[in-house]
């Protein structure tokens, strides 16, 4: 009787170590993963990465070919040149009536000091009235000339203006045009987007690239995501920042524990994928759930298979 006690309390003590260890969630990890594209038509000059190696933001790995791009850019500002040697020079062009209306006021006032000592020797007699009107008729006239003068000016200027407004007009879509190879330029450079792991290569030096093409697939392996599948019973004590504890497989039938945070809860219910738990309990219904767990250490990899444990605070 005393052993069949003690046989049914080590059962139940068993029993309830089982319970306790038996994980909340199970999930697989995965990251954050991003395919890099080709922005460009044309033969891939270099590309300098290998499957594994660490690339950092903005950093230059490859070129594609942009010798007719550049050509054509040449080709743009040899034309904007050539407009550009025919417009007019407008300074030069009006100094001329600068030059004419100096002269012209510089005989005016030599006329008008001459109408003074015509009118001072007129009263003394010294002078006729006919002098002083042909004075006054020199006078008038050098003063139409201003007028003319300013006129051919005003009329040149604006002549001018037009013409080179014209021409300006013919350099601005070419030089949009130059922005447009510049940009096109610039994408023949195949610059890394973001910091992390190269996971795939796609494709090789010497092949031939067209826009949208894939080159590689990136992803950052520093956080891991463990994407689980809690239970609907379970979904009211899980909520957005909890801190939980995840668990992966270690030699010896061990478990590693580390501690995550839960960044996203599904609002709507779904059918556990097949990977994560037995065959009687796929047709459950369960709600998916992401938690990020630092992976400093790199132990983590995509596809690896973690549990969670809802003992954190």
């Amino acid at each position: 009787m005393k052993y069949f006690s003690l046989l049914l309390l080590s059962l139940f003590v068993i029993s309830c170590q089982s319970s306790s260890s038996k994980a909340d969630a199970y999930g697989n990890f995965e990251a954050d993963e991003r395919i890099v594209s080709a922005e460009a038509n044309g033969q891939i000059l270099a590309l300098r990465l290998d499957e594994g190696q660490n690339l950092k933001t903005g950093e230059v790995i490859g070129a594609i070919d942009s010798v007719q791009l550049v050509l054509k850019k040449e080709q743009l500002q040899a034309t904007i040149r050539a407009i550009a040697a025919k417009s007019p020079a407008i300074s030069a062009q009006l100094a001329v009536f600068e030059r004419q209306m100096a002269a012209t006021k510089q005989n005016l006032a030599t006329l008008q000091r001459e109408k003074q000592r015509i009118e001072n020797l007129l009263k003394s007699d010294a002078a006729t009235p006919k002098q002083l009107d042909d004075l006054n008729a020199q006078i008038e006239q050098t003063q139409r000339q201003m007028d003319v003068i300013l006129g051919q000016q005003g009329a040149t200027d604006a002549s001018l203006n037009v013409q080179k407004t014209g021409l300006l007009a013919e350099i601005l879509p070419l030089q949009k045009q130059i922005a447009q190879l510049d940009d096109q330029i610039a994408q023949c450079r195949i610059t890394n987007p973001l910091e992390g792991t190269v996971l795939v290569q796609y494709a090789e030096a010497g092949e031939i690239a067209t826009f949208g093409k894939p080159l590689y697939k990136i992803a950052r392996l520093d956080t891991m995501i463990l994407r689980a599948y809690i239970a609907g019973d379970q979904l009211g004590v899980v909520k957005v920042g909890q801190k939980v504890k995840v668990s992966i497989d270690a030699p010896d039938g061990k478990m590693n524990e580390m501690e995550g945070t839960v960044t996203w809860v599904s609002d709507k219910a779904e059918f556990t994928p097949k990977i994560v738990q037995t065959k009687d309990e796929r047709v459950n219904l369960v709600y998916a759930v992401k938690v990020k767990v630092p992976n400093a250490d790199g132990s983590l990899k995509i596809g690896m298979p973690g549990e969670i444990r809802m003992g954190g605070d």
